[in-house]
């Protein structure tokens, strides 16, 4: 058996595990190149080299444990794997409509959700612009509200909000139109 002094990462105690490749260097006995193996090893009583106890089933159970099961395999499966990902909102672009005021706007967006997730929360930003009567454009007032939620994974949903400014905004012969929008969402 041949011992090697730990990497102690520049003056930290030897608390700190051997990484893989340092523990297999200490000792080889044969066995197969797995991190466990090595530990094994370096714990045998005789000094030979030789397994204290080896594992009713050795270590090749390790390396393929689906053949010794019929459980599941490491790792996700297609089926487990798609709840996993993250909610990946998209949304349209806004269209709108008139009311009986000048100042406000109904505004429908559409939102589709192609995660694997709900959207739990967000907002939604409209970038509402002052029209004057020769076209204009005088400025932007935002407005946010909340994201119509949850959004369920692969639901595509519609929600019309009126969109208001202030009056004095939008003196006679002027109007507004709803263009911008921006969304955050978790």
């Amino acid at each position: 058996m041949t011992l090697a002094p730990l990497d102690t990462g520049g003056g930290t105690s030897g608390s700190r595990r051997n990484p893989p490749d340092a523990a297999a260097t200490s000792g080889s006995t044969g066995t197969s190149g797995s991190p466990d193996a090595p530990e094994q090893a370096s714990t045998a009583p005789g000094g030979d080299g030789s397994p204290a106890t080896p594992g009713p089933t050795g270590t090749d159970s390790r390396t393929t444990p689906s053949a010794t099961s019929p459980g599941p395999t490491p790792g996700p499966t297609r089926g487990q794997g798609e709840p996993a990902t993250p909610a990946e909102l998209s949304w349209g672009t806004p269209t709108t409509g008139a009311t009986d005021q000048r100042w406000c706007q109904k505004v429908t967006v559409g939102f589709h959700n192609s995660g694997g997730t709900a959207v739990r929360s967000g907002s939604v930003t409209f970038g509402t612009h002052v029209i004057g009567a020769l076209g204009i454009d005088w400025g932007t007032v935002d407005s946010t509200v909340g994201l119509p939620v949850p959004i369920a994974p692969g639901a595509h949903e519609d929600h019309t909000w009126t969109v208001c400014v202030d009056a004095w905004r939008v003196p006679l012969g002027m109007h507004i139109e709803t263009r911008d929008v921006s969304v955050q969402w978790k």
